[in-house]
């Protein structure tokens, strides 16, 4: 175990359109994504400490959503996150370095609900961030979750709820 403070960022993909003949991994942001995706990336500069790592589906609307953040941090684009289990996504997680302390992770609902709410501990302080995400996760909002633990030994149950953002 180590007692250095890590930060998972869980971001849901921005707002997108739904061009006829388009398949649903290919679907492009709608216009509101785009203002949405940038100000979200504008509340990451200036509430995070800067993000070392991305995870980010390879799914159209979540690679446009990271670009319309502006995060610069190296990026790995995962497959396995579109229509991905919470399994799945932490699997991902534990194979992240532990030179990164902050990791973005931008992805899909249900996935994020179940992911922020099944890593989340149960005596979490955070009761009020815990409920919002319990009612709705919309698109460009973000968990934010910290750990005291190595990434290859984030598990459920493992993190304390900081913060749930959505920005409009």
């Amino acid at each position: 175990m180590s007692d250095h403070i890590r930060t998972l960022v869980l971001l849901r993909h921005a707002k997108s359109a739904y061009p006829a003949g388009v398949a649903d991994h290919d679907r492009p942001l709608a216009p509101r994504g785009k203002r949405e995706a940038a100000l979200a990336g504008d509340w990451l500069r200036t509430s995070l400490p800067k993000i070392d790592a991305v995870l980010c589906s390879t799914a159209t609307r979540a690679r446009e959503t990271l670009a319309h953040t502006g995060i610069d941090a190296p990026v790995r684009y995962v497959d396995r996150l579109y229509d991905a289990t919470p399994g799945t996504v932490i699997d991902e997680i534990n194979g992240v370095g532990d030179d990164a302390t902050v990791l973005l992770l931008v992805a899909h609902e249900p996935t994020m609900t179940q992911l922020a709410l099944g890593l989340t501990r149960t005596d979490t302080t955070n009761t009020d961030a815990a409920e919002r995400i319990s009612s709705k996760f919309p698109t460009s909002a973000m968990a934010v979750l910290r750990f005291t633990r190595s990434w290859k030994d984030v598990e459920l149950g493992s993190a304390e709820l900081d913060a749930f953002h959505v920005p409009r």
